[in-house]
């Protein structure tokens, strides 16, 4: 079972507002298209502030398998 910080940064002004409108956007996607707008998310968060693609993905809920 993991942990998505996802529902936190969706929220969080801190956080650039491309990142918490794809957050919100797979909050709101169909299970079939969910993953990309996290993994969207994800890369947008890596380049964003200083996180490794691997620390993205952790913090919106995917497993690293997939790639920022």
């Amino acid at each position: 079972m993991s942990l998505s910080m996802a529902p936190l940064l969706m929220h969080s002004p801190d956080v650039p507002a491309s990142v918490r409108a794809e957050l919100r956007a797979a909050h709101d996607a169909t299970r079939e298209h969910r993953d990309e707008h996290l993994a969207r998310a994800a890369r947008l968060l890596e380049r964003a502030v200083p996180l490794d693609c691997a620390d993205a993905l952790e913090l919106v809920g995917l497993p690293i398998e997939y790639s920022c």
